[in-house]
């Protein structure tokens, strides 16, 4: 928080802005000007309010967020539309962000590699809508020939990422959200010191806001200085505007184009349990190595030309150059904020939607629009045994009150849920049939579905199904489920709060 307040204070920009406005209304009012010459104002204002309302009615953004936006518009009809204006989900604001974000779909065909997912349509007909759906629409296919390993907790993952990171010869790249000094970042930054001085392209991706209480203002050229080549997604500027929403929350490493890391856990030592924060931190990664780590490989360089400008270099030599037994197949794949495109939404959906025996989630934030909340209710009426799994002990209590908002009208339609006891559950997955998953960056709220940059990997008939699904039902064990003595037991005042709270929920 002080580092955010230097930042602000810092910034000429704001806070000269700030002060012009202040000096140039109270001039106006000395003058009188404000009662002479501006009473059309407010007429303006509220004409304003209700065209936006109207507009909103007839955009496609999601009714959750819109229902949200009329309501703030309609208690402050004067500012709410000009509010709207400078913070909504409007063309205006996303004409302001960095660059325009169209990544053209890499053909690997032309690489000389052969995707799978046809041969996936084929052997597999239940998966095939969802795989040429994200392969359609994000252009990242599904792919076998690819080693899989499941992490049940962040120090398991971090040992393999130093053992693996200690052998890369030609590159590795870095994209996360968080990055923080202390054991792990600082071993890891030793290893990249280490190549750099034999080579190897490092580069790394780091979230701005993400990192903003974290690492030192301008970190970035301290990591240039060392060979590293960094920058920073989305810098911070203080300004009211909604492009500082768009954060960039994926999490992968990917070295030498063999081996790719992705799941929820930052580079820092909460995550790994070497500081405690809010109890233990349960959290969960994949990692796989050979044909399917290609399309981690492409979404990394597509966000690199984003950030940077650099065109998207030929594949070949960032390509997997290992190929091990196949594992099932794999398909990693993004969202983005800046389309109209909900892929992570949409492939949840997908899975809840197709269920035919059971269906298990995780995730640290329960916040549901109502497609999730009837997907959910219906499965769970149609006998499918429907569970989610959410944190003991909170990181964001506001958000917390809003996630156990949702648990009644959950349970009612026979949905079981659980808190993770030890601590904070950060993990997000989901898993379903014995035979898909998903494991990635995408928590069930607003701001994964419809603001952040995000990415996961969908798995199909691979190990990491049973892996994922024994992984939950252990931490079932070690949980608490709501049931009815729980929910009778909630305030009545706490719960009027979290409902008002919900109803703002994709602004928070």
């Amino acid at each position: 928080m002080r580092r955010l307040f230097g930042r602000l204070l810092a910034d000429r920009r704001v806070v000269g802005g700030f002060f012009l406005v202040v000096q140039l209304v109270a001039v106006m009012y000395g003058l009188g000007w404000i009662s002479d010459y501006w009473s059309w104002l407010p007429y303006f204002l509220n004409v304003l309010s209700f065209t936006i309302v109207i507009w909103l009615v007839r955009k496609y953004d999601n009714p959750t967020y819109k229902i949200a936006w009329i309501i703030i518009i309609l208690v402050l009809p004067l500012f709410g539309g000009l509010f709207y204006l400078l913070w909504g989900n409007t063309p205006f604001n996303r004409a302001r962000t960095q660059h325009k974000y169209e990544p053209t779909p890499q053909k690997f065909d032309d690489y000389m590699r052969t995707p799978a997912t046809e041969e996936l349509a084929k052997q597999y007909p239940r998966h095939a809508a969802r795989a040429r759906y994200i392969n359609a629409l994000n252009g990242m296919p599904a792919w076998t020939n690819t080693e899989t390993r499941y992490f049940r907790v962040g120090e398991e993952m971090f040992a393999s990422m130093c053992e693996e990171l200690r052998q890369a010869q030609k590159f590795i790249f870095f994209e996360y959200f968080i990055i923080e000094e202390g054991v792990m970042w600082n071993t890891i930054l030793e290893i990249l010191k280490r190549k750099v001085r034999e080579g190897v392209d490092v580069r790394v991706i780091y979230d701005d806001v993400g990192s903003i209480a974290t690492l030192p203002t301008n970190y970035d050229r301290f990591l240039a200085s060392l060979g590293i080549r960094a920058v920073r997604f989305n810098r911070f500027v203080p300004t009211l505007n909604t492009y500082l929403n768009y954060r960039n929350h994926r999490k992968m490493m990917i070295i030498d184009g063999n081996v790719g890391y992705m799941g929820g856990i930052n580079l820092a030592d909460e995550y790994i349990n070497k500081k405690v924060r809010f109890g233990h931190w349960k959290d969960t990664g994949i990692m796989l190595r050979g044909d399917g780590t290609a399309n981690m490989t492409s979404l990394f360089l597509q966000m690199w030309e984003y950030v940077t400008g650099e065109p998207v270099p030929p594949l070949d030599p960032y390509l997997p150059a290992v190929k091990p037994p196949a594992d099932g197949y794999v398909q990693s794949f993004a969202d983005s904020p800046l389309d109209d495109i909900n892929i992570g939404e949409s492939t949840y959906l997908q899975i809840i939607h197709n269920a035919k025996d059971y269906v298990y989630i995780t995730t640290p934030y329960l916040v549901l629009d109502n497609e999730m909340i009837t997907a959910l209710t219906i499965a769970a009426q149609s006998g499918v045994d429907v569970r989610i799994l959410t944190p003991g002990i909170p990181d964001k209590k506001l958000v917390y009150m809003i996630t156990r908002s949702y648990y009644q009208q959950l349970h009612r339609a026979g949905v079981k849920i659980y808190e993770y006891r030890p601590g904070f559950l950060h993990a997000k997955s989901i898993v379903s049939d014995d035979d898909t998953a998903v494991v990635g960056t995408i928590n069930m709220d607003f701001r994964s579905f419809f603001l952040h940059f995000e990415c996961a990997t969908c798995f199909y008939n691979s190990s990491v199904v049973g892996a994922v699904k024994q992984d939950i039902l252990e931490t079932i064990n070690a949980s608490r489920k709501i049931d009815d003595v729980w929910l009778h037991k909630v305030p009545w005042l706490r719960s009027i709060a979290a409902s008002v709270l919900r109803l703002f929920a994709p602004l928070l």
